[in-house]
């Protein structure tokens, strides 16, 4: 039984596998937490996207493909922040224009030199595919971010919470909003091979989200949302390999699972509790009601006995 349990860490490939998706999950967790702070989802969503025409060019140049990706990630972040500083169209309709118009001209340029580009790689992944380089890379990408957002979490928070406080203060919303969305952008990359362009954007949603329904303390949220985004995704490409299916769908149907356990079951926010304070207010709510119609009685009952207008007489 314990062969059959080890029998994935025999193998390089698996190893690199899970190893690379829990540096990715808890890379992505620790953003997540600001994007549902900030209620940035769509972000991650229209980044994940829009680093689609730098994988392409670079395919097409025979560079390689991070690079294209982080610098169309870049731009795609970049144009957000300034579309959204200098203009009144709301950031949806923002995120949206710029999502369809990357992922537009990665796709004129996929159709335009369709023989060097592996567009089942960049929308699906290829997590076992992983090579000692591409881990390195990873590693790379993962230690720089850990180290920015542990240092810059505080003055983060603060910007996604109130950006004229931040001012106030003495600090640059609009650095640490570019340093965020780089950091962001670099993640996003490094989640291509992982799961794909289609289902990253649940890696920097979901932990968040869960850990958002956990407690009301920002600091212990990105502790749990960190551990949990390490968690699934290692635990996730491990499974993979006895279903024999994508890591990528495993990992994120995996995280959606607990999402779900915490959506019904949270102490607090869950449906679950939800119902008991609703029980409980309307429990506290019945005895006044009942009191009040119990004074009333005891009023008619000592009241005393009165014929009404136009009663009989007699």
């Amino acid at each position: 039984m314990l062969e059959l349990l080890l029998e994935p860490l025999h193998y390089q490939y698996m190893q690199h596998a899970i190893l690379s998706s829990a540096i990715v999950g808890a890379v992505c967790a620790f953003l997540s937490a600001f994007l549902m702070l900030k209620g940035w989802s769509l972000i991650g969503d229209a980044l994940s996207h829009s680093v689609v025409p730098g994988v392409a060019g670079a395919y097409a140049l025979g560079l390689p493909y991070s690079v294209g990706a982080f610098i169309a990630g870049f731009l795609a972040s970049l144009g957000i922040a300034l579309l959204r500083s200098l203009s009144h169209l709301k950031e949806d309709a923002i995120i949206g224009f710029i999502f369809t118009t990357f992922f537009a001209a990665g796709l004129l340029l996929i159709s335009l030199n369709p023989t060097s580009i592996n567009i089942e790689g960049i929308i699906f992944g290829s997590i076992l595919t992983v090579s000692q380089s591409d881990l390195m890379q990873m590693l790379i990408i993962a230690g720089v971010s850990f180290v920015l957002l542990t240092l810059l979490w505080k003055d983060l928070m603060l910007v996604f919470f109130d950006e004229t406080q931040a001012s106030s203060v003495g600090l640059s919303p609009t650095a640490l909003k570019v340093i965020f969305f780089t950091i962001l952008s670099a993640c996003t990359v490094a989640s291509l091979q992982t799961v794909g362009a289609i289902l990253v954007i649940a890696m920097v949603i979901t932990p968040g989200a869960t850990a958002y329904l956990l407690t009301d303390r920002f600091g212990l949220l990105l502790i749990i949302a960190i551990t949990l985004g390490f968690v699934t995704s290692a635990l996730g490409a491990y499974l993979s390999y006895y279903l024999n299916g994508a890591t990528g769908g495993t990992i994120v149907l995996l995280q959606t699972l607990i999402f779900l356990c915490a959506f019904v079951f949270a102490p607090k926010y869950g449906v679950l509790a939800n119902r008991r304070n609703a029980r409980h207010r309307t429990s506290v709510d019945k005895p006044s009601d009942k009191k009040t119609f119990h004074q009333k009685s005891v009023n008619q009952t000592h009241a005393p006995n009165t014929v009404p207008s136009g009663g009989y007489d007699g």
